[in-house]
């Protein structure tokens, strides 16, 4: 008998233990963005914590503009709409990436990992992505945290230019796995980080360091048009990634501008 794997907001909030977010959850058949329906829901103090699905984006979008490709019911596509949140940009982008690494864990023999500042990588191969937007309206600030999760692709579902850098979770396990439970499992940690990052930004530090693929290691970035490469030696919850570069020199860059060549 095949596993029962629909999107069902019921489903999904059926065993949902969270405090903040998953308190609304909407599941589209078919958009072009669920970042831009959050967007327009985060306008709204009582949809702080709304996350919102999608079976199959028109128009999913990554990083600088990249478009994230997936057919439909492939993967998991969300949004998640934080209304007049305090903490910052930077260190937003940081949470998401330790929840949803976290969420992801073991799977066959490998471990999520953080490339940072936005892919979540399975055995070296990027299994996840993570974009986050941020909009001042009047003194309030919203964020919008975008995720997609590959779930039951298969190698040549990809792009001929992506095979041999991405995965997914059915390829790295070697089993289908249920995408409803992995919805509950990331909203439930990201709901658990959100709430440690308000409290001790220390907390999210620590856990990227453990969890992350680049640290101690050499990192090639453009930053505002311009190369630099040295040793990834941590992250400022403000500043962005900590570099010891090649030519001498601590220098940090943060997310919105740097974009990893290596």
């Amino acid at each position: 008998m095949a596993v029962d794997d629909r999107l069902d907001p019921d489903l999904i909030q059926a065993k949902l233990n969270t405090r903040r977010i998953g308190c609304k959850v909407l599941v589209y058949d078919r958009t072009a963005s669920t970042n831009d329906i959050a967007a327009e829901y985060a306008g709204n103090p009582e949809n702080d914590g709304l996350v919102v699905f999608a079976e199959e984006q028109t128009a999913g979008r990554g990083r600088t503009g990249a478009k994230w490709q997936s057919r439909r019911e492939d993967s998991l596509l969300f949004s998640v709409a934080l209304v007049d949140c305090d903490i910052s940009s930077e260190l937003l982008s940081l949470t998401c990436a330790v929840a949803v690494a976290e969420a992801i864990g073991q799977v066959g023999d490998g471990r999520a990992g953080i490339k940072w500042p936005n892919d979540i990588t399975l055995d070296g191969k990027k299994v996840a992505g993570i974009l986050l937007e941020s909009r001042q309206r009047g003194h309030r600030k919203s964020h919008v945290i975008g995720i997609g999760i590959n779930c039951h692709q298969l190698q040549e579902d990809f792009p001929p230019d992506l095979q041999a850098t991405a995965t997914s979770l059915d390829l790295a396990s070697g089993t289908r796995c249920r995408r409803v439970t992995v919805a509950r499992r990331v909203l439930t940690s990201l709901d658990q980080w959100l709430g440690a990052a308000q409290r001790d930004a220390r907390r999210v530090i620590e856990a990227w360091d453990r969890l992350s693929t680049q640290l101690h290691q050499r990192v090639r970035l453009s930053y505002n048009g311009r190369q630099f490469a040295g040793h990834c030696i941590g992250v400022d919850p403000e500043k962005g990634l900590i570099l010891q570069l090649d030519r001498g020199g601590v220098r940090m860059f943060d997310a919105a501008h740097t974009h990893i060549i290596k």
